[in-house]
């Protein structure tokens, strides 16, 4: 690939970037949990119903674990802000790759022109 390609490649991805909106790391799982009270539904042993579901969001951040459980209005939101994190960490991935593929280029053209 030539080095004025792969520049536009990565000027393609430096507005792609601009783009993202607000991002966050981490899954989002649903659960479902029992009480273990006598009684509830969720200890039933004919038909256990389990209560839930509820959210969970996991994530590490500097090195630190985090969780934290999400209400029900806020999933899509966070569903989003996951989806622009991913979004985000391919497109730097794909940046760097080229960005490597660039300086291979130029050393390789810097060699032979040495030669």
């Amino acid at each position: 690939m030539r080095i004025r390609t792969i520049e536009n490649k990565v000027a393609g991805i430096r507005q792609k970037l601009q783009e993202i909106g607000p991002m966050r790391p981490g899954s989002l799982n649903k659960q479902y949990t029992v009480c273990g009270k006598a009684g509830c539904r969720c200890v039933d042993s004919k038909n256990p119903r389990k209560h839930g579901p509820y959210y969970q969001l996991s994530y590490v951040h500097q090195g630190k674990s985090t969780t934290r459980f999400i209400r029900a209005q806020f999933v899509q939101e966070i569903k989003k802000e996951l989806a622009n994190y991913k979004k985000f960490r391919q497109l730097t991935e794909e940046w760097v790759r080229l960005s490597l593929e660039c300086s291979s280029i130029r050393l390789e053209s810097r060699r032979k022109s040495e030669s």
